[in-house]
């Protein structure tokens, strides 16, 4: 009997993926295309190239999942063991193939070379096994049925897996799909940590669980971002839009405007559609983002519709030749201050007369942090067209390039909150 596939696992096979100069990125795109085809990727595993400990890997992924992906050591030399050991869990016999023979000569021929005897290896073919032709390699693929799994054994170049997983998608896979099909919503938040996210929407999760279709959460954390994962299993794409659709409504009212973004939107883009909606232009004045928040602002097409300009005032003295912040008021607060910040704003403003000015200064180590103004310190003001000024003092963890990055976030998300209210 045929069970339809629901769920799978991808084994990445090599030892150097185990290192640090190796990333499995293959399993990335695996998801992604099962996911299109309603099949979750529940597990994913790297595993060297020890046959004792890669069969036994397999065996329990045949245990648990549908269908099992094997990525790599599909190679002519020795330490390309997947095959064999595939072969060897199943029981099958290994068969040279002899066309597979021929297409690899050829390949070798065709660069006036003759084909090495070890590359016969990869013409071994488990019986029963549907061959997949590699265009861009030596290694053929193999789709095994095993009793009501299948498993699939892909070459680990990504030149070779990806054209081969794009057939398979659209044959093999898709013939024994599901009728679902697997959705997703990626609700962005800012301005709130992980648990502070968990504890607003833990609630919510029981009667996701349960719903009809139901709803899969997973939470993510990142610098100044927090992203919460909607996926719903449904048949028809309506109905699944239809679920996520309340489900984030329901995020919203808990989370408040801290939801950034939907749709997919960065926050950059969220605030450039605002500024352009409303038709009013921005300028920013930085210290300690080194011109990162404008750098953001204007990665996106389109941005000198409303973007004016900028400058990154580094020293005390920039700070008053450039944005003419009194010398007196850095001296009296420092230049990491909500007052300073509030003069570079309203300087940035005036000067470029901008509808909106922005202004980041703080500390982001690793030296310069003291007692009262510690590193990770950061003033962020916002001066929009009402002349009222918003300022808040943070304090971001992380290294020097993460409170930099966290700085130009909440500096993009005070403009946001600016925007929404009218200002």
């Amino acid at each position: 009997m045929r069970l339809s596939l629901r769920t799978a696992e991808v084994i990445a096979v090599g030892s150097e993926l185990l290192g640090w100069t190796r990333v499995d990125t293959n399993s990335l795109f695996l998801s992604e295309r099962l996911a299109s085809l309603g099949i979750q990727l529940t597990l994913k595993t790297v595993a060297g190239d020890d046959r004792d400990r890669l069969a036994d890997v397999f065996r329990h992924a045949l245990d648990r999942a549908d269908l099992v992906v094997l990525t790599g050591g599909l190679g002519p030399t020795d330490d390309d063991v997947t095959r064999g050991v595939v072969a060897a869990v199943l029981e099958l016999p290994l068969i040279e193939d002899p066309s597979i023979v021929e297409r690899i000569e050829r390949r070798f021929a065709r660069r006036g070379l003759r084909m090495p005897e070890i590359n016969r290896r990869q013409a071994l073919v488990p019986k029963g096994a549907t061959v997949l032709e590699n265009a861009n390699g030596t290694a053929p693929g193999l789709l095994i049925e095993a009793g009501v799994r299948v498993v699939v054994l892909l070459p680990g170049p990504p030149r070779e897996l990806q054209p081969m997983m794009e057939a398979l998608v659209s044959g093999a896979l898709a013939e024994r799909a599901t009728a679902e099909r697997l959705y997703r919503r990626v609700i962005l938040i800012t301005g709130r940590s992980e648990s502070h996210v968990e504890e607003a929407v833990q609630s919510l999760y029981s009667s996701w669980r349960t719903a009809s279709p139901p709803i899969e959460t997973t939470i993510l954390a990142s610098p100044g971002q927090i992203e919460l994962h909607l996926t719903a299993r449904a048949p028809s794409a309506a109905a699944a839009q239809a679920a996520l659709a309340s489900a984030t409504a329901q995020v919203r009212d808990a989370i408040g405007d801290d939801v950034f973004s939907t749709d997919g939107r960065s926050l950059e883009e969220i605030v450039g559609d605002l500024l352009r909606s409303r038709h009013l232009t921005i300028a920013v004045a930085e210290s300690c983002t080194g011109g990162l928040l404008l750098s953001r602002l204007t990665d996106i097409a389109g941005s000198s519709d409303y973007v004016l300009g900028g400058v990154v005032a580094y020293s005390n003295a920039a700070k008053t030749q450039f944005l003419d912040v009194s010398a007196n008021l850095i001296a009296a607060h420092g230049a990491v201050s909500e007052p300073v910040a509030v003069a570079m704003a309203e300087g940035i403003r005036s000067g470029t007369s901008s509808d909106v000015g922005v202004a980041v200064t703080g500390i982001a180590g690793p030296g310069g942090g003291t007692p009262q103004k510690p590193v990770g310190t950061v003033a962020i003001a916002a001066v929009g067209s009402d002349g009222l000024a918003r300022v808040r003092t943070l304090l971001f963890p992380g290294g020097r390039a993460m409170v930099k990055f966290q700085a130009s976030q909440a500096g993009l998300d005070m403009v946001r909150k600016m925007l929404i209210a009218g200002c």
